[in-house]
């Protein structure tokens, strides 16, 4: 009795319909790849059918529409922290707290760096570090600017109650609030004083004179300018006393 060995080898298998006779052949590799792709293309009711990627935010390829919604939520969420952090700031400064009051006005401007705003103004600390990010709404640009403007001035105002006060940093403050709204009188006030402690004496004076034009009757305004023209007038007497010396 012999045995037959009977060799297995790759074959198509061909299925018969009753209807419409012998189906197309296909390799077992075949119906698997055809099964994949059906899976593959599995819709999903919330998105009508279209892949993840693009209910999320592209048709065809990439996420721009997400990542520019993710940028915009961010960007709120800064802004509202830098407003939540100022607030926090003159809780502090009513409290008499003024070196916290620093910390938190500092940590608002430092929320408002992520901001950016389309807004052309020279001398803001509000940059643009995410070239991506949407532009604000007018109402947000609204926000961001006098939080900006509040931050800086209550920030001189802090400076102002130190035992050694840094006339340059108050200076510098009063200057960046004046950049947004130059009409600010505590700011010209503030700096007229900065000035005149600094030895800028006509600076002093012009922006004391600037002050004192929105407030004509402000006596602290009156006081500095008084004596800034006393230290201009001793000045310019040592200079002429300086050049008779001089020329004799």
């Amino acid at each position: 009795m012999h045995s037959t060995l009977l060799r297995s080898s790759p074959t198509k298998h061909t299925f018969v319909s009753k209807h419409h006779g012998p189906l197309q052949s296909l390799s077992l590799r075949d119906m698997e790849a055809k099964q994949h792709s059906i899976k593959s293309l599995k819709s999903y009711p919330e998105t009508g059918g279209r892949s993840l990627a693009a209910a999320a935010g592209g048709d065809g390829g990439g996420s721009g529409g997400y990542r520019a919604g993710s940028a915009e939520m961010e960007m709120e969420t800064k802004i509202q922290k830098a407003i939540d952090f100022k607030a926090e700031g003159h809780r502090c400064y009513k409290e008499k707290k003024f070196r916290e009051a620093i910390g938190k006005y500092h940590r608002a401007l430092l929320q408002l760096k992520g901001v950016h705003v389309v807004d052309g103004t020279t001398g803001s600390e509000v940059n643009l570090l995410n070239q991506a990010a949407a532009k604000l709404t007018e109402e947000q640009r609204r926000a961001v600017e006098s939080t900006e403007i509040e931050c800086y001035d209550s920030l001189t105002a802090c400076l102002l109650q130190s035992e050694l006060v840094n006339y340059e940093r108050v200076k510098e403050y009063c200057l960046k609030v004046l950049s947004h709204q130059r009409d600010h009188f505590k700011a010209m006030y503030r700096a007229g004083i900065a000035f005149y402690h600094l030895g800028d004496y006509e600076c002093a004076l012009r922006y004391l004179r600037d002050a004192k034009n929105r407030e004509p009757t402000d006596t602290n305004v009156l006081r500095y300018i008084q004596l800034t023209e006393m230290k201009m007038s001793k000045s310019g007497q040592r200079e002429r006393e300086s050049g008779k010396e001089t020329q004799g």
